[in-house]
């Protein structure tokens, strides 16, 4: 069997995914949206009641792919649970090299709906951290760190700033450094008998 055919709503999320991360969601409009999928206004309206609800989905499909490419990074890396950590950032930061890189949608996307803080977008991108957040802290209880859920709060903080800098900066290596903080707040935490030397 050949690949599946999208969706007309997978379609619009596609093209909406591909504008709001290249150029923002404030500067994208729904007709260039429905332009880009190859669809009517009519036709996107009667799949996303609002641009609102067409902005969340666009941050609901980054969610799990995002979180499990994480993990991926995390779970493949060899060394310690401070290596794996420092990992994440590796390939943040050979990310942030691309030309196309454009810092984290969710964060880019907060900041543009900043005066907004019910929008769904909003709530997204605040849960999708959270998840990141808590996967993390379960990470560190599992090597024995306790307790864990500072550490991965000041880990989190570490990435958010190092999106931030990176992008405004256009230096990947923010990301580098704050992988190395990172790496030295967790090898910290490991008890003793299991922290790399």
């Amino acid at each position: 069997m050949g690949p599946t055919t999208p969706s007309t709503r997978e379609r619009i999320i596609a093209a909406a995914s591909k504008l709001f991360y290249s150029e923002g969601v404030r500067a994208v409009s729904v007709d260039a949206v429905a332009d880009k999928a190859g669809v009517t206004k009519r036709t996107l309206y009667y799949h996303f009641k609002s641009k609102d609800d067409l902005v969340a989905a666009y941050l609901e499909g980054r969610d799990q792919p995002n979180l499990a490419l994480f993990r991926r990074w995390f779970s493949e890396a060899d060394g310690s649970v401070a290596d794996k950590v420092r990992s994440i950032f590796h390939h943040l930061a050979v990310s942030a090299r691309h030309p196309k890189w454009k810092g984290c949608g969710f964060l880019r996307t907060s900041a543009e709906l900043a005066n907004m803080p019910g929008h769904p977008a909003i709530k997204i991108g605040a849960a999708h951290k959270k998840r990141f957040e808590g996967w993390l802290s379960e990470m560190f209880e599992s090597e024995g760190i306790a307790p864990a859920e500072p550490l991965a709060r000041q880990v989190v903080l570490l990435m958010d700033g190092a999106f931030a800098a990176g992008l405004l900066q256009r230096d990947a290596s923010y990301m580098e450094t704050a992988g190395d903080a990172a790496f030295a707040l967790v090898n910290a935490a490991v008890p003793t008998k299991r922290r790399r030397r």
